[in-house]
């Protein structure tokens, strides 16, 4: 009786400043995340739940079957846990852009008095 689509939730991890800068390896990025993201507890499921990362050159993009309920936090922590592995850490920051996309940025730092100086 009619085949329904199964309905697939994307999350974005928009890199784009980092990788303007040459900080940061997309493709690296995409494999860690392939290699770690958990499903049920267990690392190597992604393609038996037919999740699906993609890339451009400053997006990554996870899609997964809404019925799965994939963890946006998952992938929150898994890119924390690679900035550190980079040692990015202290200078990028996991930022949620929108519902269901983070976004890598740096951290704005004030210092207030010295940029008073430099004007």
């Amino acid at each position: 009786k009619g085949t329904k689509k199964k309905s697939t939730i994307k999350f974005v991890i928009d890199c784009t400043q980092p990788v303007d800068d040459k900080v940061l390896d997309v493709a690296s990025f995409e494999k860690y995340l392939h290699d770690r993201i958990k499903i049920d507890g267990k690392t190597g499921a992604l393609a038996s739940n037919s999740v699906v990362i993609t890339r451009d050159r400053t997006k990554l993009t996870v899609a997964s079957p809404s019925e799965l309920a994939f963890s946006k936090r998952q992938l929150k922590y898994l890119s924390k846990r690679y900035l550190k592995k980079q040692q990015l850490r202290d200078y990028l920051r996991v930022v949620a852009a929108s519902k269901n996309s983070y976004e890598l940025r740096y951290f704005s730092i004030s210092s207030g008095a010295d940029e008073e100086a430099e004007e």
